[in-house]
């Protein structure tokens, strides 16, 4: 058992660097770039708060589990801005989810390993659900901050829309209700359309 503890403690310790990996957007009223534990740590909330509105049934522990294990990774590859090109990196981010979660007991880290591949491919009611908060997040944070990385990378509304339509997917209602933020927040700040 003693081992197990020092599994989790270095664990522990080496996901602190999470906390040094910097985003492209700016927490609401802060003039710094979140960190990417701050993102995992707000998308957990989110997903708790809006749970109760899921669509389909949902173990509501695989998805703050997911979302808090999700980022991990870019403790290793960096975080990647969504609208780039080259966002998709399964490979190394796969590589390095291995790397991390062999620093815990190897159930525990089989099992973690397992969640962080579920979400990537998505393709259950947790993972579905989990991939369109992880997307809801930056969606609300940029209605809320005057659209700021939208506008510093020159990313037009319907690049919102088409990058976040997970979220429609997940929960078409919140879907039309963030679509209608969007247009309407994106307009009065000066996002272009197209």
């Amino acid at each position: 058992m003693t081992e197990d503890f020092q599994a989790i403690t270095r664990f522990i310790v080496e996901i602190e660097q999470l906390k040094n990996v910097d985003r492209k957007i700016k927490p609401v009223g802060v003039n710094r770039y979140e960190n990417s534990a701050e993102h995992s740590w707000q998308i957990a909330l989110l997903a708790l708060t809006l749970l109760p509105y899921a669509e389909q049934p949902t173990d509501h522990l695989k998805v703050v589990t997911m979302l808090l294990l999700h980022d991990i990774v870019e403790i290793d590859t960096g975080d990647k801005f969504a609208y780039d090109a080259n966002h998709d990196d399964y490979e190394n981010e796969l590589a390095a989810a291995k790397r991390i979660f062999a620093i815990l007991p190897d159930s525990q880290g089989a099992k973690y390993l397992a969640l962080w591949i579920e979400f990537e491919h998505a393709n259950t009611p947790e993972a579905k659900f989990a991939k369109a908060i992880d997307r809801l997040m930056p969606v609300i944070q940029n209605i809320h901050n005057g659209c700021q990385s939208w506008l510093e990378h020159d990313i037009a509304i319907e690049q919102v829309l088409a990058k976040n339509i997970a979220i429609e997917g997940a929960h078409p209602s919140l879907w039309q209700w963030i679509k209608a933020q969007v247009i309407e927040k994106g307009t009065q700040a000066g996002v272009r359309l197209k």
